[in-house]
């Protein structure tokens, strides 16, 4: 596996280290001996699959509190999607900026997600899977989110308006550090 640091800290996009021959390719998608070496999360306590139907989806963006704080390593397994990462940490060098990246099934990238920081992602295609690595168990009393749209942050998306959004992303009130 191969880590690349982004601008944020403690974010990193995760390539795989692929063996091909005529076949295809074998690569490990996660091991803990690599993340360890890297001084990164290691723990995994469930792993969460999302389906979304349609093309421009929106689901996000959410973090938990502590104590129940985790850490996320996604991948898009089918489809395409455009990831937001939101630094929430207010001791970072780099609170409330984010970056943004595309995971495809095609391109087999990994986001790691650190404890502190929010996710969102929207949808590129129809069909599209995303499967998530996650250290802590979901607990619902620590769940938090920021609305997509979030004047605070500024952020760009590949469209105006999400097709598809659940009432509680819609309505996550303004950030309030």
């Amino acid at each position: 596996m191969f880590f690349e640091r982004t601008e944020i800290p403690g974010v990193y996009i995760v390539e795989l280290e692929k063996r091909e021959d005529e076949r295809g390719f074998f690569a490990r998608g996660w091991c803990q001996r690599e993340f360890q070496q890297m001084g990164l999360p290691e723990h995994i306590a469930q792993i969460n699959i999302s389906y979304n139907r349609y093309k421009h989806t929106l689901r996000g963006f959410h973090y938990q509190v502590a104590p129940y704080q985790e850490d996320k390593l996604l991948r898009c397994t089918r489809g395409a999607i455009y990831d937001v990462l939101l630094d929430l940490r207010p001791d970072s060098p780099t609170y409330k900026q984010h970056i943004t990246i595309e995971l495809t099934a095609r391109n087999y990238r990994s986001l790691l997600v650190p404890k502190g920081c929010a996710n969102a992602f929207l949808t590129l295609e129809d069909e599209t899977e995303v499967t998530y690595l996650v250290s802590e168990f979901y607990t619902p009393e620590a769940e938090r989110g920021v609305r997509w749209n979030d004047p605070t942050f500024g952020i760009t998306w590949p469209v105006s308006e999400p097709a598809v959004i659940s009432d509680k992303d819609r309505s996550w009130p303004d950030f309030a550090a």
